[in-house]
This record gives structure tokens, sequence and C-alpha cells, in this order.
């Protein structure tokens, strides 16, 4: 087994390092919010108390822990997508911009999902505070994905600048 071959971060991998990390924070941050909704704010019971009337109150409560489990799974997964993403830019591997652009796209795929995706009542599934919630990480993800690629293309140009 040979080990992968790690460089000191690029300019690039490094101005992006705060964005990455503040998009992980996001992630925990929605996830623990999910978690204490039901203790807390109940924005996942009455949403769906507002679009199941008739549904009773176990009911409600097995559409929370659903939606609760959901949403720590994809944070979860989310989680160790920006780690892996913190991983190869702290580690100055190439290829980091694509990482980033494809969990981006992963990352807003998934949020779209849940504040779009109609349930059997006509109405959003997904209590919208909490679709909205899911995309917020996207926000530093996005710039981080802009910095990556900016830079790259930056020090791709004054590159070819010296070239004839």
């Amino acid at each position: 087994m040979t080990a992968m071959s790690t460089s000191p971060p690029r300019p690039s991998q490094r101005a992006a390092l705060p964005a990455l990390w503040l998009g992980l924070v996001l992630t925990i941050a929605v996830g623990a919010y999910a978690a204490l909704d039901n203790m807390t704010t109940h924005v996942l019971a009455d949403h769906i108390r507002a679009t199941y009337p008739a549904v009773g109150e176990p009911g409600v409560q097995a559409g929370v822990t659903t939606y609760v489990a959901i949403l720590l799974t994809v944070g979860g997964l989310g989680a160790l997508g920006w780690l892996a993403t913190i991983w190869v830019a702290h580690g100055g591997r190439r290829g980091t911009h694509w990482v980033a652009t494809g969990l981006l796209g992963a990352a807003v795929a998934v949020a779209v999902v849940g504040l779009t995706t109609l349930d059997t009542s006509g109405e959003v599934g997904l209590a919208p505070l909490m679709g909205w919630l899911v995309l917020l990480p996207c926000v530093p993800g996005l710039v981080a994905v802009v910095m990556l690629w900016a830079r790259r293309r930056t020090a791709s140009t004054r590159g070819s600048a010296n070239t004839p």
C-alpha cells in the first residue's frame, strides 16, 4: 500500500478552509436543531398537524420521528462530505475543487428535493423552515467552490501568461 503524497495547501485551498469549516458547523447545527425541534419549537409536528389535521398525535409523532431520522442521516452524510473536503483541501491534494463542486451539487439537490417534494396531502412534505435550513450550509459551500475555482483559474492564467 502506498502513502498518498500531500503538499501544503495551495492558496486557493487555504483560503477556502474557513468557508468549509463554517459549512460543517452549520450542517451540525441544522442536525442538532432537527433533533431538538420536538422539545422546543415543534416546527415538524406543527407542519404535520397542519397538513394532516385528521392524524392523531401518535401519527404526528411517527412523522416527526421519520423526518428527524432522515434529517440526521442527511446531516451525517453532509458532515462526512465536509470533513472529506476539508481533508483534501488541507492536504493540498489535487482535485479539491472537483470534490467540493460534486458535493455541493449533491447537497443542493438534496435541499431542493426537501423544499419541493409534495406528499400525499398535496403540500410540501418537509416543513419549509427545515427545508431552508437544510439549504443553509450550501451557502458557505458555494463560497468555497467559487474560491477554489477562481483562485485556481487566476493561478493558471498567471502561469500561461509567461508562455509564448
